[in-house]
C-alpha cells in the first residue's frame, strides 16, 4: 500500500498511532463493561481483577497492543490527549456505580493507572509474557488503593 494512501486518513503518524489507541482503550472498555454485566454482583477486588485481568489478556494476545497499548510513546500534545487520564476517566465511569462517585474515586482511579501502567511495562520488560511476581504486586497494590472506595 503506498503511504500517501495512508496519510488520507490521518495528517501523521502520531495521528495513526492515537487513533489506534483509541480503538484499544474502546475495545478495553466494551471487554470490562461486558464482564461487569455477566458478573453484577462482583465485590471490589473482583471488579479490580476484572480491569486487571482485561488488560493483561489485551496485552497477551491483541496484536500491536504492546507497542501502543492505549496512547503514543511520549509526552501528549495537550493535557486532553493524555493517555493515562483517558484511561483513568473511562475505568471511573465502568466503576462509578460500584462506588461512591466524585473526586475521590477519580484520584484514587488515577493513582491506581499510574502505578499498574509502570509496573506492568516493567513485568512485560522482565518477561514477555509479564512477570507472575510483578503482577501480582501491581494487583496488590491497586486493591488496596481502591478497594475502599468501591462496594
Amino acid at each position: 500500500m503506498p503511504i500517501g494512501s495512508v496519510y488520507r486518513f490521518f495528517s501523521s503518524k502520531r495521528a495513526m498511532a492515537t487513533a489506534l489507541a483509541h480503538r484499544n482503550l474502546d475495545r478495553y472498555a466494551t471487554r470490562i463493561t461486558a464482564r461487569l454485566a455477566d458478573h453484577a454482583d462482583l465485590g471490589a477486588h473482583a471488579a479490580v481483577d476484572v480491569v486487571l485481568d482485561e488488560y493483561l489478556a489485551m496485552k497477551r494476545t491483541v496484536p500491536g497492543f504492546a507497542l501502543v497499548d492505549f496512547g503514543v510513546p511520549g509526552p501528549a500534545e495537550a493535557p486532553d490527549d493524555d493517555p493515562n487520564r483517558l484511561v483513568a476517566d473511562r475505568i471511573c465511569a465502568l466503576l462509578a456505580e460500584r462506588a461512591d462517585a466524585g473526586e475521590v474515586l477519580r484520584r484514587k482511579v488515577l493513582v491506581g493507572v499510574e502505578v499498574a501502567d509502570a509496573l506492568l511495562r516493567l513485568a512485560f520488560r522482565a518477561d514477555p509474557d509479564g512477570d507472575p511476581a510483578l503482577i501480582a504486586e501491581t494487583r496488590e497494590l491497586l486493591h488496596a488503593c481502591l478497594g475502599p472506595v468501591l462496594r
